[in-house]
């Protein structure tokens, strides 16, 4: 097959997606008059991604099998450092590109654009030895793998000197130097600072066969930060685990530890947890913020509408509140709101957590302590003598955790806790396969909250975008009734400095909120389907978390994308 740069020089985009009937020949020509007058200098592909004529995945697949080249998904494949050291940063970003790997027969090079000659000759003559095997990626692709190359030049000092460390026995890590000055320990303060500024909340390292990913959960979202060769993965995990007091030499079962750092003058806890797995340990570091203040309800992303329902739940005198949600959606955030609203020099509350993550005075707060023997629901029967008004147990995991819960909520207290299930209705479902009679649940129970984050659009970036129509139409009669998804104007980040080039940057909350009345009491009670259940909320006002996430979307909150990521409907 010919790959070389002179059989793609005939080529034209548009008349290939005019070709494939992904657009027509009149939606072209308008695309073509936009491009003449766009301050913007969109390439044409672009134009017709941000107009909404097609996706960007569409226009490359098409364009990729047009050219008879590889389409690389995101996601599946990384940069060359060696290869990328030959072409230098500023070239790689100037054309949009990434050098994949060298293969016998050639260079395989992701090209954003492969339609772009100049590129291609630019590339071949700083690679002139092999030709060139075309490849096709998104544009946001390109942009993650370039500012991870970008970022390892500039370790490259520090990694040498952890190698010469490695070579004359320096880098052996011992109690006595765990905090001490060294390159790996510098290396250290880069992931962790690196991660700080980010606004990351957890720091994965983790080992392969060849190398060794270190990743940040940014927004709710893990993005890779640095990416090392595998003969690091040792001193650099024998450091993280001294620094959490744990056994560098105990690596056939998981382990648990805690350590702070110091960034910018600002204290930070770090909850560390090792997995064993394949090529090593997974080492996960979970970023606490010692200074993080409590959000009110009111600031959550809350509609008026869920949040006053939410806030007749919390007036109650007694039952239970389930928060639900999976690991990172905010649970823990919201039953803090809650309590520091509710709170009161009249009534006594307990919390029984792991670990307390906020401080707050006039709460008497418990941490779990398996390894002692202060398990939930030893702490909660503890608790329940000490006459409290108002309980938050941070998560119900067991059957015996939520039948005591079940009895205080039935015995004149509130209980505030959590689950992991996908929607509020679910959490019915969930807690009768615990093994709770669904007469005590339908007894107790007063309303069930579940949320997901979605991140924001960043303010920076802020562009208008067009979705595909038939994307639209599969979604509509999802919308809430005052949305119309049809008129609305629909917004994306187009990434910046400032937001990483994520498009996003902070997240707010969308939520459903299903408040127990006696009909569904009725329903819970007969075992009835969770459709049932959903059906009769919908007569009281129950809206869904997705129809409540596009009112996101129509405000210019977020984008769809995010939410159909999110609330998976």
């Amino acid at each position: 097959m010919d790959y070389s740069v002179s059989s793609f020089r005939k080529v034209k985009l548009g008349d290939v997606l005019v070709a494939a009937e992904l657009i027509t020949k009149e939606e072209l020509d308008r695309v073509l008059d936009l491009q003449k007058n766009d301050s913007k200098r969109r390439k044409l592909g672009q134009l017709i991604v941000d107009e909404g004529l097609v996706s960007e995945e569409k226009v490359l697949k098409t364009l990729a099998e047009q050219m008879r080249v590889q389409y690389l998904e995101p996601g599946t494949f990384e940069g060359d450092m060696k290869l990328a050291s030959k072409l230098n940063v500023n070239a790689l970003k100037r054309f949009s590109i990434v050098p994949v790997r060298e293969e016998i027969d050639g260079y395989l090079i992701a090209f954003v654009d492969p339609l772009d000659i100049a590129a291609q000759d630019a590339v071949q003559r700083a690679l002139p030895d092999k030709p060139l095997i075309l490849a096709i990626t998104a544009q946001s692709e390109v942009q993650r793998i370039v500012a991870r190359i970008e970022t390892q030049e500039g370790l490259r000092s520090t990694l040498n000197e952890i190698r010469r460390e490695m070579a004359s026995g320096a880098a052996e890590v011992t109690l006595a130097n765990a905090h001490g000055e060294s390159a790996v320990m510098r290396l250290i303060e880069i992931i962790i600072k690196t991660a700080v500024f980010r606004r990351g909340s957890d720091i994965h390292v983790e080992p392969s066969e060849n190398s060794c990913l270190v990743r940040v959960r940014i927004d709710g979202v893990l993005t890779e930060q640095f990416v090392f060769e595998s003969d690091l993965y040792p001193p650099l995990s024998s450091r993280i685990k001294l620094l959490g007091d744990l056994d560098i030499g105990e690596r056939r079962k998981p382990q648990d530890g805690r350590f702070s750092f110091t960034v910018d003058n600002k204290e930070f806890d770090f909850r560390l947890s090792t997995l064993p797995i394949a090529h090593g340990e997974s080492i996960v570091m979970r970023i606490l913020d010692k200074s993080k203040t409590l959000v009110r309800l009111d600031e959550m992303g809350f509609t008026p509408a869920n949040l006053e329902r939410f806030r007749r739940a919390m007036r109650r005198p007694d039952g239970i509140v389930f928060v639900t949600g999976p690991t990172g959606s905010g649970k823990t955030t919201s039953l803090y709101a809650a309590l520091n609203e509710v709170k009161s020099v009249t009534h006594k509350m307990i919390t029984v957590e792991d670990p307390v993550e906020y401080r707050m005075e006039m709460l008497q707060q418990v941490q779990v302590n398996e390894k002692a023997g202060l398990t939930f629901a030893g702490a909660l029967r503890s608790i329940l003598r000490q006459d409290p008004d108002i309980i938050m147990i941070g998560e119900s995991r067991d059957k015996e955790t939520i039948s005591i819960a079940i009895q205080a909520a039935l015995t004149g207290h509130l209980v505030f806790t959590t689950l992991h299930t996908n929607d509020a209705p679910s959490a019915i479902t969930r807690v009768t396969d615990m093994g709770v009679e669904p007469f005590l649940l339908a007894s107790s129970v007063v309303a069930i909250q579940a949320q997901r984050l979605v991140r924001k659009i960043c303010a920076h970036c802020k562009k208008e975008v067009k979705y595909p129509k038939e994307l639209i139409e599969r979604i509509k009669h999802m919308a809430p009734a005052e949305v119309d998804l049809n008129k609305i104007t629909f917004y994306k980040g187009e990434g910046c400095p400032k937001c990483g080039m994520s498009g996003y940057a902070g997240r707010t909350m969308i939520s459903e909120v299903l408040e127990i009345n006696e009909n569904i009491a009725s329903l819970i009670v007969a075992n009835a389907a969770k459709s049932q259940i959903i059906s009769e909320a919908r007569k009281a006002g129950f809206d869904e978390m997705f129809s409540d996430g596009l009112r996101k979307v129509a405000s210019g909150e977020t984008t769809l994308e995010e939410v159909i990521r999110v609330a998976k409907s």
